[in-house]
């Protein structure tokens, strides 16, 4: 037998030393040989009892046997009766906060909850079951839905006895990052699921009914919940989002998605077409590919997709990740999914600067159906802040491809995100920021201030420690530049003529209707009968899903308003 070295302890150190005693070694033989008398001992005395396989085998043999297999054996949940895992027409309500990809993730969990039996219901009053879909990027989403939790717990508790108990969930990225504050601080709260649970909901539903606190948050390196055909909420919406990616691997310093959504995983190309041509044929006319990295997609589900061909970044940029080869990219996916219907338009949701090859940009040019607008993440306008973000970019190398995008894309709309007051932020860093957003002149903003997420790169290196009324302040000089920029990019197109999709009815007035431009830009107009066309002049009323052409008139900085002229389509306008 070989000998095993012992640890000996050295003037406070711990050392590895190949000290032999015989006197060990004998006893551990000793030891060993009792082991084993004592083995042969214990097989011999069970030689002649009953098998497990015996066991099979009399339970076939029976006169009332029922078929057992293998994988009956291992997956069945001897505690939960199946019966018990259905909905039995109870009813859901759900609460929706934060992303288009939280939107998203509410109609994948409601697929799985629909099919148990499950009843959905917008009205809180009637509900049995009530889920929070929740969103941790920042702080004030947060105390958002803490707040809303203590009310639903208020209801919780005054529910009549004569009905069954209310059940409260909370779900997606709050669920992962606070699941033992959820658990200890709420406990009337029953069930929590992450992200990548929620093909689990009626199992932990059903386990909530019998009392317990159930739980499942934990992350996935494959769900893309690629089998599931997303039970769309609104059915006669015009517009729906389709989720075509999950997590991030960028782990930007400040941000929270790589530990709430885990790693990025692509969800099978075929999975999504089936996806969209199920919306075409529903009479929607424009989706949204959503992802929170969506032009770094990459789908490796097939052989003939896993190619040695490396990922190529926009020019300037760099990766905290090694460069991944193989795949089906963005610019393939992109092209397929506006082949679908020519007469329905494609955007998709949220880019990062560094997946913009050149191959993207012309397909958005050539392709009628592919909005020209880009959504193009900046977050500062200053390298030292870049650099602590770990954006793999300098304010140089994003201005040229600001530069680069509009050579490819003439007239194209630009809208991005910016973060006021992150760690060590100076306000000759605020300026540069300013100075960013006037140089490239955004159509759209989307402006926060700075809030610490415990788990990132921030909160273990860095400090925060610009105080909350200089972030607020710089905050709001961030929004006056942006939108003083926006209104006169918007009174640019005022006399133009613009082709619009109608949403639906302005929430200003109900002889008003609303759409958007192909740049995102929203358009107020009057609810009237147009020609049908720009040859004929029978008119028609304008309705969801409708294109037309509208003449702007007024523009503010969020918006423009116009006079209908006739009813449109993609290809003809």
């Amino acid at each position: 037998m070989t000998s095993l070295p012992c640890l000996s302890l050295s003037r406070g150190r711990c050392l590895l030393r190949p000290v032999w005693k015989r006197r060990f070694c004998t006893a551990y033989k000793t030891r060993a040989s009792n082991v084993t008398v004592e083995t042969d001992n214990f097989k011999h005395q069970q030689a002649d009892r009953p098998t497990f396989k015996d066991f099979l085998k009399k339970l076939h043999s029976g006169k009332n046997a029922t078929s057992v297999r293998h994988d009956d054996i291992e997956e069945a949940h001897p505690y939960i009766n199946e019966d018990s895992e259905m909905g039995s027409k109870r009813k859901v309500y759900f609460e929706t906060y934060g992303c288009q990809m939280n939107v998203s993730d509410t109609e994948v969990a409601w697929s799985f909850l629909q099919k148990k039996g499950y009843q959905r219901t917008t009205d809180l009053g009637q509900a049995d079951v009530i889920l929070l879909v929740t969103c941790s990027v920042r702080e004030k989403a947060e105390k958002t839905i803490w707040n809303r939790l203590q009310q639903l717990v208020t209801l919780k508790k005054k529910r009549p006895a004569s009905l069954p108990p209310l059940k409260i969930g909370i779900l997606g990225c709050m669920a992962e990052r606070l699941k033992t504050d959820l658990l200890e601080r709420e406990k009337l709260l029953d069930v929590l699921a992450g992200p990548d649970a929620y093909r689990d909901l009626p199992r932990l539903l059903s386990l909530a009914e019998s009392g317990q606190q159930a739980v499942n948050v934990l992350l996935s390196l494959e769900e893309t919940y690629a089998d599931v055909l997303p039970v769309h909420v609104h059915s006669q919406a015009k517009t729906a989002f389709v989720s075509i990616m999950r997590g991030c691997d960028n782990m930007c310093s400040y941000c929270i998605v790589p530990f709430t959504r885990g790693r990025e995983r692509s969800r099978p190309a075929a999975s999504i077409l089936q996806e969209v041509r199920m919306l075409s044929d529903q009479g929607v006319k424009e989706v949204t590919l959503l992802g929170q990295n969506v032009n770094s997609y990459r789908d490796t589900s097939e052989v003939q997709f896993c190619t040695a061909e490396p990922t190529h970044l926009s020019k300037g940029f760099h990766t905290l990740y090694r460069n991944k080869q193989g795949g089906l990219r963005f610019a393939a996916l992109l092209e397929a999914v506006s082949n679908v219907n020519p007469e329905m338009r494609i955007r998709f949701t949220s880019p990062h600067p560094k997946d913009f090859p050149d191959e993207v940009l012309q397909l958005i040019h050539e392709k009628h159906n592919i909005c020209k607008q880009i959504h193009l993440p900046a977050q500062s306008g200053s390298n030292r802040v870049l650099q602590a973000m770990r954006r793999g970019y300098t304010r140089e190398a994003y201005l040229e491809l600001v530069d680069h995008v509009r050579t490819i894309i003439p007239g194209v709309s630009l809208s991005s995100d910016f973060i006021a007051g992150f760690c060590g932020e100076t306000e000759e860093d605020h300026l540069e920021t300013i100075s960013l957003m006037r140089a490239v002149k955004y159509n759209v903003g989307y402006l926060f201030a700075y809030s610490m997420r415990n788990k990132t790169h921030a909160f273990h290196r860095l400090e925060d420690n610009v105080p909350g009324e200089v972030k607020q302040r710089r905050l709001e000089e961030l929004i006056g530049v942006f939108r003083e920029e926006a209104l006169k990019l918007n009174c640019s197109v005022v006399g133009s003529t613009q082709l619009i999709l109608v949403e639906g009815v302005s929430k200003r007035s109900r002889d008003e209707l609303t759409g958007r431009t192909d740049g995102n830009i929203k358009v107020i107009f009057p609810d009237v009968k147009i020609p049908i066309n720009d040859s004929s002049q029978d008119t028609a009323a304008v309705k969801p899903g409708d294109y037309v052409q509208v003449k702007i008139t007024s523009a503010g900085s969020q918006s423009l308003k116009g006079v209908p002229l006739r009813h449109a389509t993609l290809r003809t306008s």
